[in-house]
């Protein structure tokens, strides 16, 4: 029974040391949560007023571009598949890439090709295990993104967005998240960025049947100022994704290690209780061996007496 107590004590030593440190990542994912809510809050309302004016000309502009104009027949669609760098996160990045999976399927049923950008090691390390092609990927920001990275991330979305789908050029643009809803609710969701889907509430409609149409005019012209605004609106909608993705992160990371240290501490528990009762055992034992000693003493002296 001995041995089988230092095994216990030995278990207990080697859980206890794995709490602290989910204790320790859990601190520090909480610590980063605020910080990314406040990166989110920021650039929200950026995201969309630039969304708004967007659209604004795009209503002006009778011009084909890229940003507004529906293709008839698309043949290719890029998705952007956001995860994270590390792991420890619950089902944070698998969930994001089984949207994307979903969405990839959805866009095949329709009959158009698929190109995957990824941002993260695991939807890197994911489509590498699996062979799949992947046109770019980034890696190393995923938990604090800067605008200067969700630049790196757009130009080359812009550019196969630009180019004629014989040159590799895609005809819509998708982006696969995770929005962060609240601490508790992260939620995966695709949404089409390229060509600009002019979205309207019910009751903006219906304010729109009574309002008189602003007339717009375009210096030098229409399509240039398209072309200025379409980069900063990916830019923005990138970066506001990998905020939404930080932050989303952040907290499936601090409730994954904060079960993993509420497991931590059952664990310990249930050792300790199974460590007492072997060493409870031990003292049985001894116990019954001394009594059992004491009495063949008392049985052997009272024999030599006679």
């Amino acid at each position: 029974m001995g041995a089988q107590l230092r095994v216990y004590k030995r278990r207990i030593k080697s859980v206890s040391a794995t709490k602290k440190i989910t204790k320790a990542m859990e601190m520090i994912a909480a610590s980063r949560i605020v910080k990314a809510q406040r990166q989110v809050a920021a650039s929200t309302p950026y995201a969309s007023e630039l969304t708004r004016a967007v659209t604004a000309v795009a209503t002006g502009s009778n011009t084909r571009h890229p940003l507004t104009t529906e293709v008839e027949q698309p043949v290719r669609a890029a998705v952007l598949l956001v995860t994270s760098d590390r792991g420890l996160a619950g089902g944070y990045s698998s969930n994001a890439i089984k949207a994307a999976d979903q969405l990839t399927e959805r866009l095949r049923a329709e009959g158009k090709e698929v190109v995957h950008y990824i941002v993260g090691r695991k939807g890197v390390g994911y489509y590498g295990f699996r062979e799949r092609p992947v046109a770019a990927s980034w890696t190393g920001f995923t938990d604090s993104p800067t605008y200067a990275d969700a630049k790196k991330v757009a130009d080359p979305l812009i550019e196969a967005v630009l180019a004629d789908t014989a040159e590799g050029g895609v005809d819509e643009l998708y982006i696969v998240f995770t929005e962060f809803v609240s601490m508790m609710t992260q939620t995966p969701v695709d949404k089409r960025l390229l060509p600009l889907t002019l979205e309207k509430t019910e009751d903006e409609a219906e304010a729109a049947k009574d309002r008189i149409l602003p007339l717009f005019e375009f210096e030098p012209s229409d399509e240039a100022v398209l072309d200025a605004l379409m980069p900063r609106y990916v830019e923005s909608r990138v970066y506001n994704a990998l905020l939404q993705a930080a932050a989303s992160e952040h907290a499936a990371r601090r409730r994954a290690m904060k079960s993993a240290t509420d497991n931590a501490e059952d664990l310990i528990k249930s050792l300790t209780r199974l460590a007492n009762a072997a060493r409870q055992a031990d003292i049985t034992q001894e116990i019954s061996e001394i009594v059992g000693g004491a009495s063949a003493l008392a049985d052997a002296t009272a024999g030599s007496d006679r």
